[in-house]
């Protein structure tokens, strides 16, 4: 073999040497399943309205080995539960929103990093819409969160259950959610806010600036005139946790939600509260990073274009960018820039087949 034969095959393998080696394993593997947990507890952690989110299914899930540690970069199905994301009650305790009630499912597309065995999040983008599947005749139906008519109802039962309250006057924090169902009497109201204990020495109330505050959520039922009301309140201690997941040792205000009035804006006209939609944890210029680099699994002529209404179901989400770091934007890179090695690993049996992803579904 001459120099230049030499120089040539040497460079070739120098060069894929140095490409990240890409795995696949299986969707419902426990590698993927604590890879998906932790986003999961990432992704309520960045959601400051409305309700928690759980995983329902694991869509897809790729491995980078590099030097500095793997990447994560997954694809999750996430469904809204019944908890308010200022009830601590732990999430492995409360109840996937079932369909009746019009079920809201979150898409997130998620990179992860793990250095020294500890997976972090460092960036994500998700999208948030209401299940169409399933609706069923005469079942409530959700309706704007700034529903003129829905609002007069919650001030309305707001004012029964303060009569109702020894004293204490609570006050509004948050809608969660608004909807109308058509019984044989007419037409009622179901809804669900949030309420925090009041500073009424000014008139109106305002909320009580203080972290032993009391807050719940209230459930009322029914028309102006009549109806029932019920408030569950929270513990009045939640713990901030830092990025090494250690809680501080004082407890601090929750975070801050809307309240929702009769001037609101259009923006906050949809009909549930959204996921963060884009966001970079740590403010790096992930265009040019390594670790934000999203590698298709097929060869980039030959991958589906980008749905135009899922950009602008980021693009009209402004109200849920709680965050207010600029927006992330994968860039992709062509599937010849790494090693794909497909898990689990080559039969010499009967080949299996069960599928690589997306794994199984645990609610609907």
């Amino acid at each position: 073999m001459n120099l230049l034969s030499f120089t040539v095959v040497l460079g070739l393998l120098v060069g894929t040497w140095a490409q990240p080696i890409v795995r696949r394993p299986l969707c419902d593997s426990p590698e993927a399943e604590e890879a998906a947990l932790v986003a999961q507890d990432y992704l309520n952690a960045q959601h400051h309205h409305g309700y928690k989110y759980v995983l329902n299914q694991i869509d897809d899930i790729k491995v980078y080995t590099k030097p500095d540690g793997d990447e994560y970069d997954m694809e999750v199905d996430l469904l809204e539960t019944d908890c308010h994301v200022l009830d601590p009650l732990p999430l492995a305790n409360c109840t996937v929103r079932p369909k009746v009630q019009t079920a809201v499912e979150g898409d997130c597309d998620v990179v992860l990093k793990k250095v020294g065995g500890v997976l972090k999040v460092i960036a994500f983008k998700c999208k948030s819409e209401v299940s169409t599947e399933d609706f069923c005749l005469g079942c409530p139906s959700l309706l704007p969160l700034n529903n003129t008519d829905a609002l007069d109802f919650v001030h309305a039962s707001l004012t029964t259950f303060n009569n109702m309250t020894v004293n204490t006057t609570h006050v509004l924090l948050e809608v969660g959610r608004l909807s109308s169902q058509v019984v044989s009497g007419g037409p009622i109201f179901i809804t669900e806010y949030v309420v925090v204990e009041g500073n009424c020495t000014e008139d109106p109330c305002v909320p009580l600036n203080d972290a032993m505050a009391a807050r719940g959520i209230c459930t009322a039922k029914g028309t102006i005139a009549q109806h029932s009301v019920d408030c569950k309140m929270f513990s009045t201690l939640i713990p901030i946790v830092d990025a090494n997941s250690t809680a501080a040792a004082d407890p601090v205000l929750p975070p801050v939600v809307h309240v929702h009035t009769h001037g609101l804006s259009h923006k906050h006209g949809h009909s549930h509260h959204k996921l963060t939609a884009l966001h970079n944890p740590h403010q790096s210029l992930l265009l040019s990073a390594e670790s934000a680099e999203v590698v298709p699994v097929v060869p980039a002529a030959a991958a589906p274009a980008a749905d135009p209404a899922l950009a602008a179901d980021y693009d009209s989400a402004g109200e849920s960018l709680t965050s207010k770091e600029p927006p992330v934007f994968f860039r992709k890179r062509d599937v010849s820039a790494a090693i794909m090695v497909d898990a689990p690993a080559v039969q010499t049996g009967p080949v299996s087949l069960v599928p690589v992803c997306p794994g199984r579904v645990r609610f609907f």
